[in-house]
């Protein structure tokens, strides 16, 4: 059997980097760990409607700093950056230390996982068909330049009383492919009739050392060297030795053959 595993923690140090990034002892490592998934808590209660997509902390002695990115900056900044000094008051009564935020814009939307399930799970709360809503979804990533998609949504779809799973895909998932750029995202809709889990999986093509390759490799065009390494087959003798069982006598030439011989 199979075991199922995130992409993204399975390509850490490959491809992929935490989101993360700080050091510390065992004594303070569970506080520090419970004051990131609190920060983590604060934004997205505050800001989530604007499509955030990741957030990255990053430690330094007493300074945290927080990137958020999202699909919509300007709603996270606000008008006259309103916005995101009320996230930073809200963050300061949550942890001690000198916070900054920043906000970086997600460069396309529609090939980011984790926006991808949380725009599915706004279309389930306001009662779209999933079947719609999922290969809407999958045709929008894969004509944005996705090279591949798989979008799962397993709960009481359409209100059913036997709650399974379904998924549409399309293109290339390599998932066990190391090298392969993986996109992963999750989200929920709690709907009335129960919570629908949504996953997405998007693939971005092969990362070879520091360059991407597409994931559909074309086959090369053969230039002059190539056809000089290609060996011809060696041509038989006429005098109706074979050249390649060194020099037994072979078929004779059905052009030589008389006719009634």
């Amino acid at each position: 059997m199979g075991n199922k595993i995130n992409p993204l923690g399975f390509r850490l140090g490959v491809n992929k980097e935490p989101s993360a990034r700080w050091y510390a002892d065992t004594k303070n490592y569970p506080r520090m760990l419970a004051e990131d998934e609190k920060i983590r808590q604060a934004v997205m209660k505050d800001v989530g409607h604007a499509g955030i997509s990741r957030i990255d902390i990053e430690r330094a002695a007493h300074n945290i700093n927080i990137t958020v990115q999202t699909a919509k900056p300007g709603v996270v900044i606000g008008r006259g950056g309103e916005s995101i000094k009320a996230l930073r008051g809200r963050l300061d009564k949550v942890v001690s230390g000198t916070i900054a935020v920043n906000v970086q814009e997600v460069s396309n939307p529609n090939t980011t996982a984790m926006l991808i399930a949380q725009r599915i799970s706004e279309q389930l709360l306001r009662r779209f068909a999933f079947r719609r809503a999922m290969k809407q979804a999958v045709q929008r990533t894969m004509e944005s330049g996705a090279k591949g998609v798989k979008i799962r949504c397993s709960g009481r779809l359409g209100g059913t009383e036997q709650a399974r799973p379904e998924w549409y895909a399309d293109g290339r998932v390599p998932l066990q492919t190391l090298r392969a750029d993986i996109d992963y995202g999750t989200a929920e809709a709690k709907t009335s009739y129960g919570v629908i889990g949504i996953k997405v999986w998007v693939f971005h093509g092969e990362i070879v050392g520091q360059k991407t390759r597409k994931a559909a490799v074309l086959p090369r065009p053969r230039d002059d060297e190539d056809k000089r390494r290609r060996r011809r087959p060696q041509a038989r003798r006429r005098d109706g030795k074979d050249a390649r069982d060194g020099g037994k006598p072979g078929r004779p030439d059905r052009a030589r053959v008389k006719k009634g011989s």
